[in-house]
């Protein structure tokens, strides 16, 4: 009897130092150093099969303990098949909660105001956190499945910064970037001043491209969209050169010549009156607002200091002499 009893003691002790040492284990960094290490679970993954992937994909954890810990927490069946990442401190306990809410890798991609659509194109297919289901689609295909409503996609995607699970679609990301230049443009043709010489949102964002890639100083954005509504107002050419240079595509050479201006294409806003037939590049908030409420002046003509900011004239004479005094 005596012994049985000794026998239950030392069994109770063996087990609540093992407990003792689980729970201890549980709260302990499972890394302590950089790098992150990247791993996926799979859907249909139990917390057994999670634990393998985890330990596979190069964690240093065990398997068996994993499985224990999300058991033993009733949590086993809560896990999110997905990808994630384990930083540096990270414990047991916490990679447990980090499974069970779904706090996917993420991922971050900027789209900058001006880009065209091609650059736009470019840094999404080079980033490696996509899943690149768009590369091989055309423009016309990939407007398609992103909005039927529009065929060319200059301009209606928003330049911004979007995060994203690792491995998410470029799809995903495109549509996401659609949403949200149209959100941003029917805000601002809800607020837009009255008579403006649009005949429809998209005819402002393409005024708002313009301006966009006609100065990069922010607080001159309503006084150059000014001077164009201005001329488009009175019937007269837009003659900006930002228009031609996108015209010519890849003929295009980081110059522009008195030929170039002379040669018509349906961009080239010196031989074609009126806006040109879609955006030329992806417009920033400031740009859309700017388009939609234009500085009220009777400015026509505009020229660079060469400081970066512009010089305004209400006439030729003044606009020429200007000319002369800021580009010769």
């Amino acid at each position: 009897m005596a012994f049985i009893k000794k026998t239950m003691v030392l069994g109770l002790l063996v087990a609540v130092a093992a407990g003792g040492g689980f729970a201890w284990w549980a709260g302990q960094p499972i890394i302590t150093e950089e790098p992150a290490i990247d791993f996926t679970i799979v859907p249909g993954s139990g917390a057994h099969a999670a634990g393998q992937q985890i330990a596979e994909a190069g964690v240093p954890i065990q398997p068996l303990l994993f499985n224990l810990l999300a058991r033993f927490t009733q949590k086993s069946s809560k896990l999110k098949a997905g990808a994630y990442e384990l930083k540096p401190g990270t414990t047991p306990l916490r990679l447990i909660d980090q499974l069970v809410r779904g706090e996917f890798a993420q991922e971050q991609l900027t789209i900058i105001e001006g880009w065209t659509f091609r650059q736009m194109r470019q840094a999404v297919a080079a980033h490696k956190g996509l899943k690149h289901d768009t590369i091989a689609l055309s423009d016309t295909e990939l407007m398609a499945l992103v909005s039927p409503e529009f065929k060319a996609p200059e301009g209606l995607f928003f330049p911004d910064t979007y995060l994203f699970a690792k491995g998410s679609s470029e799809l995903a990301i495109f549509r996401q970037a659609h949403a949200m230049l149209i959100a941003k443009l029917s805000e601002a043709w809800e607020k837009r001043d009255p008579n403006l010489p649009y005949k429809n949102p998209y005819e402002a964002l393409t005024m708002a491209s313009i301006v966009e890639k006609e100065t990069g100083q922010k607080s001159e954005r309503n006084m150059i969209a000014g001077v164009f509504v201005n001329r488009l107002r009175l019937g007269m050419l837009l003659q900006t050169d930002p228009t031609v240079i996108y015209g010519m595509g890849a003929k295009y050479d980081g110059k522009i010549r008195k030929k170039d201006l002379e040669t018509d294409t349906p961009y080239n806003t010196y031989t074609r009156a009126g806006l040109p037939p879609t955006p030329i590049a992806l417009p920033g908030v400031q740009s859309l607002t700017a388009a939609l409420a234009p500085a009220k002046t009777a400015a026509l003509y505009f020229v660079s200091r060469g400081n970066g900011t512009s010089q305004f004239s209400d006439n030729l004479t003044d606009h020429n002499r200007a000319v002369n005094q800021y580009q010769r």
